[in-house]
């Protein structure tokens, strides 16, 4: 299986491709952002503190940052290990980019093709290689912590219970606070009455309605009464058919069928447990119940109830004071818990059991009165804590396993031993998302999902790709935009040509050469000079020429440019020499190349030090370079099979301003002895990594490395090119339509019918939202 490539950014705002002065001031803007204004004001941003070697990440944890950021703490994500998801409440949506088919060769062959790629997406990390990403999000494929099971929802262990931070952004401590309160601050406003459609007194609609005639004040003692009702279907509309009232001690004080006026079209005994044989020798009618709940009501009497505007208009009743649990236990987004799921959750009772016929509505009626109880007795604090959200997730999930256990065949579901329980298959990733509401959008030339799940629409064309998907990702919270480059351009034969001409041109790139020289010159004096400007990986010397010249090949792409820019015209060992690259083909752009890595975003403040003694230690080389204003990271690249540092390292500071102050300090200086010299990054993450990987995936390579014959690209390679020109050019259609505040992922997935040497995949990420 090919090694997948992953990028991924925050949508910016207009003027994605900020200048200096524009990324200070929308640093500027979001310090400012921290400073205490109201959560309307706040951007989503993503930070990850990871450089260097340490920029690996797994499947796992791109799955994380995917599950956290569709999903938030609310539907039991965590934030992910590696990084930070800053206001992920305020996310636009989250859409991922794939590219069918392409690898990180594609992106480092066709680097200048892909300009908006590499100047919008802003850091890159490497990928672990790993079966296909994209399983994992319709299947079982991420290796997910297991969650709390549905049994126990309302367990009090420290996973479950959020920390301080959090509790601002849950719904219910943004409506009530955290303070405890008494019941009459629990109360609906009239307001809140006319918006959930409870029967007002003087409302047009509520003409022949029974006035309960409570009008005493209420107060913090006024006593709780427990309602609830059961309906069926007649002719006229829903009609009560029973009614229950319990006291503050859950005491049953009315438990009532009642006769419905009109015929009865639907007994809807699944739900009312109500059958047409119960109703026979009824005569109770709903006039009689309105005239006993007036009688039994104290003036001051406060009605709870779940989702109680519906209980009240089927009685055809009007109370003027009502606490309704199903807006108590706020939601975001209007949203409603279920009187079972509170039940369970904050109670630990079960109600509405499936083995009971219908609901009993002296049970309903007592629950909702406890859970009013427990709300107001706990504080909005405590209950917040329980994490309902997360809980309502777990146990949705739950569900999905069961139900796909359920599914298997038979012969899947056999034990191997007696005594072994039974194994649930793990939710995918769009189970979560099903549980949740979401269903995400799936577009592509290829059936991406069979499960149902997804909105999924397959196109012709990356054209018909790109129409849908400016239509279709603004209505969407989660997308999958899949682009291809088609399968004339995945011969096995074209990318084994486009790696090794990657690869050589990446040899030639590290590679120098330097003379004439003496004939009795010193190779080690000349060794010790141009190891100054950083490692060496081979040193050779050319000797067909007149006088002798010497061919160096470097480790990383700072030392050789370092080495062009310090060392051409100087004098070493007796000789003034000329410093140059190979003269190829594939060179003729090589200053183009360096001067795009030197503007890389992922190169912004991060300069490269060589000349280090390898005797120093990190811990050293962190004292040494302490006094420089600004330094926030600092990477000593190290031998992949040896394990011993280098002498050189990058350094990454918060500022370009404090890069290029540090850049003036550190050319000259001496440190312990030796002289450093520095310059700024080209390759400092994944692509020093990935360099490292192609000069050692067949052997070592360089050594005696002559000019190449100049070659004309294949009219195969002159397409691919200008496909992947019109690649970038989508990407960048697509991601400026995208709403601020949007997370785009673009995933570089591999070449499934090509196995390659290259180094792992990598993923990047743009500048936080201002």
């Amino acid at each position: 299986m090919a090694k997948a490539v992953c990028v991924n950014g925050y949508k910016r705002p207009a003027g994605a491709g900020e200048d200096a002065g524009g990324r200070q001031a929308a640093r500027k803007r979001r310090k400012a952002d921290g400073g205490g204004q109201g959560p309307e004001e706040k951007s989503s941003r993503l930070s990850a503190a990871l450089f260097g070697e340490d920029c690996e990440i797994s499947h796992d944890q791109l799955y994380e940052l995917l599950k956290y950021a569709a999903l938030g703490k609310c539907h039991n994500a965590a934030q992910p290990s590696w990084c930070r998801i800053y206001h992920q409440s305020h996310l636009a949506g989250v859409v991922v980019i794939v590219l069918h088919e392409m690898s990180q060769l594609h992106f480092y062959k066709f680097y200048l093709q892909f300009k908006h790629l590499r100047k919008a997406f802003r850091h890159r990390f490497t990928l672990t290689p790993s079966a296909n990403f994209l399983d994992s999000l319709y299947g079982e494929g991420a290796n997910l912590k297991p969650q709390n099971t549905a049994q126990g929802l309302a367990s009090t262990s420290s996973e479950c219970i959020p920390k301080s931070s959090d509790l601002q952004c849950d719904p219910i401590i943004r409506k009530y606070g955290e303070k405890k309160r008494g019941l009459t601050s629990y109360t609906l406003t009239l307001e809140e009455q006319k918006k959930n459609y409870y029967p007002i007194k003087g409302s047009p609609g509520c003409k022949g309605y029974v006035y309960t005639e409570c009008d005493q004040q209420r107060t913090d003692s006024s006593p709780l009464f427990g309602l609830d009702c059961e309906m069926c279907l007649t002719a006229k509309g829903n009609e009560v058919t029973r009614v229950s009232l319990v006291d503050a001690q859950g005491q049953c004080l009315l438990n009532e069928l009642v006769k419905p006026e009109s015929t009865v079209v639907n007994y809807r005994t699944r739900f009312s447990g109500i059958t047409k044989k119960m109703l026979l020798p009824v005569k109770t009618r709903l006039s009689d119940i309105q005239t006993r709940l007036k009688k039994m009501l104290p003036h001051d009497a406060v009605l709870v109830g779940h989702s109680l505007n519906a209980d009240l208009q089927a009685l055809e009743m009007i109370h003027p004071s009502v606490i309704d649990t199903s807006l108590l236990f706020a939601r975001n987004e209007g949203r409603r818990f279920k009187l079972k799921f509170l039940a369970k959750a904050v109670l630990g009772k079960e109600i509405q059991c499936e083995q009971k016929l219908g609901h009993d509505p002296a049970e309903d009626a007592r629950a909702a009165l406890e859970l009013a109880q427990f709300f107001i007795e706990q504080g909005p604090a405590k209950v917040a804590e329980l994490n309902l959200e997360m809980l309502l997730t777990t146990e949705k999930l739950a569900e999905v396993s069961q139900n796909k256990a359920a599914l298997q065949p038979q012969g899947c579901r056999v034990q191997k031993q007696l005594n072994e329980p039974p194994r649930l298959p793990k939710p995918c990733f769009l189970d979560c998302l099903q549980v949740t509401g979401q269903k995400p959008l799936l577009l592509g030339r290829q059936e991406l999902d069979s499960s149902g799940l997804c909105q999924s629409n397959l196109s012709t064309s990356n054209k018909q790709i790109l129409q849908r998907a400016l239509e279709d990702v603004p209505l969407s919270t989660f997308s999958i935009i899949q682009f291809s480059l088609g399968p004339e351009y995945i011969a096995s034969h074209l990318l084994a040509g486009l790696c090794e001409k990657v690869r050589s041109k990446l040899t030639d790139m590290l590679t120098i050469y330097a003379g004439p020289f003496e004939e009795s010159f010193c190779l080690k004096s000349v060794k010790k000079e141009f190891e100054r400007c950083g490692p060496i990986q081979s040193l050779t010397v050319v000797t067909e020429t007149y006088q002798p010249y010497v061919c160096i090949q470097y480790e990383v792409l700072e030392a050789a440019q370092l080495a062009v820019e310090s060392l051409n015209g100087a004098e070493v060992a007796g000789s003034c020499i000329k410093v140059q690259r190979p003269v190829t083909a594939a060179m003729l752009d090589c200053d183009v190349l360096i001067k795009e890595l030197e503007l890389d975003v992922e190169n912004e403040g991060v300069i490269y030090v060589a000349g280090l003694k390898k005797s120093l230690t990190e811990t050293d080389l962190q004292e040494e370079f302490s006094q420089l204003k600004g330094l926030e990271t600092l990477f000593l690249p190290k031998d992949l099979q040896s394990g011993k540092h280098r002498n050189c390292c990058f350094l990454k500071f918060q500022k370009s301003e404090s890069a290029v102050d540090a850049l003036e300090v550190i050319n000259g200086w001496t440190m312990r002895g030796s002289n450093l010299r520095s310059r700024n990054a080209l390759a400092s993450g994944h692509l020093c990594r990935w360099i490292w990987q192609m000069n050692h995936s067949n052997g070592k390579q360089g050594g005696n490395i002559l000019h190449e014959k100049m070659e004309q690209l294949s009219d195969s390679e002159q397409n691919l090119r200008k496909k992947v020109k019109k690649l970038d050019h989508h990407i960048k259609k697509l991601y400026r339509s995208l709403q601020n505040n949007t997370l785009c992922i673009v995933l570089f997935p591999g070449v499934n019918s090509f196995r390659s040497t290259e180094g792992a995949p990598f993923l990047v990420e743009t500048e936080d939202m201002p």
